[in-house]
């Protein structure tokens, strides 16, 4: 009687013996399977590391760039400074600039004389991500 099970099976004399282990190949199709498979999931988990600083940077910024400019517009006496800082302990890696410019413009004539562009700029990271805003105000 043959049994159907392959453990159980006896090698005959003078018959070739069934083995039951991997082959070295076999391993090694296996490995590089394994590695680039991890190597994604790798790749993949540093690109959502990254999309979610940016996504944290571009929702922050915006609300960064408006304190400040309210700040400043509180603090100054009708100019705007030209300056730079952090945003402090609360927002590490953050840094702002400003830079104020004037005006030319032939159609608004003598009112462009008070008008000044105000830029704002909000970097991390010593500039890795960068927003800035623009606006305008009259300065006299």
């Amino acid at each position: 009687m043959v049994n159907s099970n392959h453990q159980y099976r006896k090698a005959r004399p003078g018959s070739q013996r069934i083995s039951f282990g991997f082959t070295l190949l076999e391993v090694m199709i296996a490995l590089a399977v394994m590695a680039i498979v991890l190597v994604s999931v790798y790749r993949m988990h540093s690109q959502s590391l990254t999309m979610n600083t940016a996504a944290r940077f571009y929702t922050q910024a915006p609300i960064l760039a408006q304190g400040k400019i309210a700040e400043l517009e509180a603090l100054s006496s009708g100019a705007f400074p030209e300056n730079s800082g952090d945003f402090g302990e609360q927002f590490p890696g953050y840094s702002w600039k400003t830079s104020v410019a004037d005006i030319t413009s032939e159609i608004l004539g003598e009112v462009v004389e008070d008008l000044k562009r105000v830029d704002i700029t909000v970097s991390l990271n010593e500039n890795q991500f960068v927003y800035s805003l623009r606006t305008y105000r009259f300065q006299k």
